[in-house]
């Protein structure tokens, strides 16, 4: 079966950005600017964007253009006879199915309240009213299921019409009207009455903050924020790799995209920032940030129903991005490894996926007891912690590796590959940084994770969830191991 290729070099561009640009720049990014002084976590956060995530955000790429395949088959295909790198395949294939259990669920969360903003629900809502609006969402299991499913059906309604006829056909209006709003909303947010020291806060270093935090504290909260934002690490970035042409370096493009996925992060900050400190938000606020505190704000603001309406349709862009493109892997992954066609995969995929959505959509309401987090966690709580702490940092971890090392594909397949086409060129001196510094950087990046997770809840606990990251890490080196006659 002859591979699909983008129409145009911003097709790639937009679709693959669409993809890294996620609710996580949206909420994440202003929330931990606030908790970490503001500026000062940006500059570092930009600083591990560069050293980590650009590079094995190529790595990704690179596998995926040679291969021609998604990560169910790349590195199959690529790998030197002997050897058990094929075996990680099962890192992006669960990691792509899990994420969609619980991330069509968050875009249906979006889709609603761009509804109900639209219809006014919040337009003169007390601070309790606009709280007791998200609980009793999260407490309706038929109101949860059918914005699930819209999603999903809308999703991979997309995808049915092949990567050029529907993925970035749709996908570039979506990112070209998703950047038009968060500059329109960015620019009546920073020119509300107060808004001046929420600018201030986020463009100049709060040494006060960052003592009170820590800087340890801060400069990893950075890097695991920078390595996160790009969706690397399930392969949900490799596939669109496999549908690029051969006439751009891949190192420009990765700039690129990352530059892209860096600027709506900016910008949302932007967005939030400005607003909390205009209306007396905290904007450290977490989570509840989006749900709770905005349309708080919007219910103060001059025509809050127009511009909360606006927000709440850029953050539902943002998501079917990403699902669009999380849908397309998990098509791929049955014509890949199956031979089916992409109507059928279409079909199956969808019920499949609508399944499957489920538990997270009842984990609100009629599975709320199943708290295997510990007490207050949720069934989304532990499908997001398999995905964001162990998949994602495991898959790049895999990624690296399978390019630097001997008895992977090799370091001078992935320069070759990598280098080819006009453009910025991937340096060659940084394979020591590669093959040993980033490795090791997401080993701690995973670890700490494990760490903060259950410091909190027990020495027996902590204990056993140390053993099954071990465990996870032996494997890993374990497929990593094989023996080969090819010299790369």
């Amino acid at each position: 079966m002859k591979r699909e290729k983008f129409g145009s070099r911003l097709g790639f561009i937009l679709v693959s950005a669409g993809c890294a640009i996620g609710i996580g720049n949206v909420w994440k990014f202003p929330y931990m600017c606030g908790e970490y002084g503001g500026a000062a976590f940006i500059l570092l956060y930009l600083f591990f964007l560069l050293v980590m995530g650009i590079p094995v955000l190529v790595c990704e790429f690179a596998i995926g253009r040679r291969s021609r395949l998604s990560i169910a088959a790349a590195h199959k295909k690529l790998e030197p006879e002997g050897t058990r790198w094929h075996m990680t395949r099962w890192i992006g294939i669960i990691g792509n199915y899990l994420l969609m259990m619980f991330y069509t669920t968050v875009a249906g969360w979006m889709l609603y309240y761009c509804y109900k903003s639209i219809i006014g629900t919040f337009a003169g809502a007390s601070p309790e009213q606009v709280t007791e609006e998200f609980s009793k969402m999260l407490g309706n299991a038929p109101v949860m299921m059918f914005w699930t499913v819209l999603v999903c059906i809308i999703g991979f309604g997309v995808c049915a019409f092949g990567l050029q006829g529907g993925i970035e056909r749709i996908t570039k209006v979506m990112m070209l009207a998703l950047l038009a709003i968060m500059v329109a909303l960015a620019v009546h947010s920073v020119f509300l009455e107060g808004a001046g020291e929420g600018i201030r806060f986020y463009l100049v270093p709060d040494l006060d903050k960052i003592r009170e935090v820590g800087i340890g504290n801060m400069i990893f909260g950075a890097m695991s924020q920078a390595f996160f934002t790009l969706s690397i690490g399930i392969g949900s970035m490799l596939i669109f790799g496999s549908y690029m042409d051969k006439d751009r370096s891949l190192t420009g493009e990765a700039i690129t995209i990352t530059a892209l996925d860096t600027f709506v992060a900016l910008m949302s900050g932007f967005i939030i920032i400005p607003s909390c400190f205009a209306f007396g938000i905290e904007p450290g606020a977490g989570p509840s940030l989006i749900f709770i505190t905005i349309p708080n704000i919007f219910t103060q603001m001059p025509g809050g129903r127009f511009w909360s309406a606006l927000f709440f349709l850029f953050l539902t862009f943002a998501a079917f991005s990403t699902v669009v493109a999380v849908f397309e892997n998990i098509i791929s992954f049955d014509m890949d490894l199956l031979g089916w066609t992409r109507k059928k995969s279409v079909k199956v995929s969808a019920v499949l996926i609508i399944l499957l959505s489920m538990p997270c959509v009842l984990g609100f309401n009629v599975l709320s007891g199943v708290q295997l987090l510990g007490e207050g966690s949720t069934i989304l709580d532990l499908e997001d912690f398999i995905v964001s702490n162990n998949l994602l940092p495991l898959g790049s971890l895999v990624s690296v590796m399978f390019c630097t090392k001997k008895n992977g594909w090799g370091w001078k397949n992935f320069l070759e590959e990598a280098n080819t086409g006009s453009g910025i060129k991937f340096p060659s001196f940084v394979r020591l940084y590669v093959a040993y510094g980033i490795p090791l950087l997401v080993i701690l990046i995973y670890l700490k994770g494990y760490y903060d997770m259950f410091s909190g809840k027990g020495t027996s606990m902590l204990a056993g969830w140390m053993a099954v990251a071990i465990a996870l890490l032996v494997f890993i080196f374990t497929c990593a191991g094989g023996k080969s006659n090819s010299e790369h």
